[in-house]
């Protein structure tokens, strides 16, 4: 069964689409990378054991504009195991103390860190994804289309999606299949090489859990009259280039 193309107008206030070169500051890509966007779908319907989404293009509907911002980052997070444990009862919870005295912190080290980053703003773009099956569910794909459709069209989500980070939600709409095409920005523009995804897409279940690490993938990313076109992961055009990776 050939999968049909899921469309989502989506937009918000901020993004920031973190380039992975830079270790402190934050310096967003001008438009959203493959998995910011598989983010969004994930969080509107995702059943990781079943299938994938296979981001194929992006649509820019605003020109891409800049702003600075500062931003307190926490410096640790919370591992997902001790979430479990806390959940299970099986220890108290332990709170990461981002600001307090000595006394409370144990430190003179405070738990938080400033930050610049460079951000966009008033973004909105039209994205386009399929739905992939895994071995086993193929005939379940015309299901999994339907009832992803059904939610989006009603707005719900399992958590609220956001452009890159969680403080910069995404609203968005559902494109109904021989809509009005989008208003496009006619922007040409190399971006160079992209991060693609920070895992292994070809393992079922591992972008959402992440079970065995990070797997980076890069791709050369170029928009043409306002269309990023996203290949295949298991396209020669992707690099895969972290754990699990096979390329070079």
């Amino acid at each position: 069964m050939i999968p049909k193309d899921q469309a989502l107008d989506v937009w918000g206030e901020f993004a920031c689409f973190t380039r992975p070169e830079l270790k402190v500051e934050r310096l967003s890509y001008p438009v959203p990378t493959p998995s910011a966007v598989r983010g969004i779908y994930d969080a509107i319907y995702c059943k990781p054991k079943e299938f994938r989404w296979q981001v194929t293009g992006v649509e820019i509907l605003a020109p891409p504009a800049f702003v600075a911002l500062r931003r307190n980052e926490v410096k640790e997070k919370v591992s997902v195991g001790n979430v479990r444990k806390w959940m299970r009862g099986e220890s108290p919870p332990e709170p990461i103390l981002a600001d307090g005295t000595k006394e409370e912190l144990g430190t003179d080290m405070k738990g938080r860190t400033q930050r610049q980053t460079m951000a966009l703003r008033d973004v909105r773009y039209r994205l386009h994804a399929e739905i992939r099956p895994w071995p086993g569910f193929e005939d379940r794909m015309a299901g999994f289309e339907e009832q992803f459709r059904r939610r989006a069209a009603h707005g719900k989500c399992i958590y609220q999606p956001y452009f890159g980070c969680r403080e910069f939600p995404a609203f968005f709409e559902l494109v109904e299949v021989g809509g009005p095409p989008a208003e496009r920005v006619p922007l040409d523009l190399d971006v160079g090489l992209m991060l693609y995804d920070v895992f292994d897409l070809a393992n079922p279940g591992q972008a959402i859990t992440g079970v065995e690490g990070v797997s980076i993938s890069l791709f050369r990313a170029t928009v043409r009259a306002g269309v990023m076109s996203v290949p295949p992961y298991e396209s020669a055009e992707v690099v895969k280039v972290g754990n699990g990776g096979s390329d070079a």
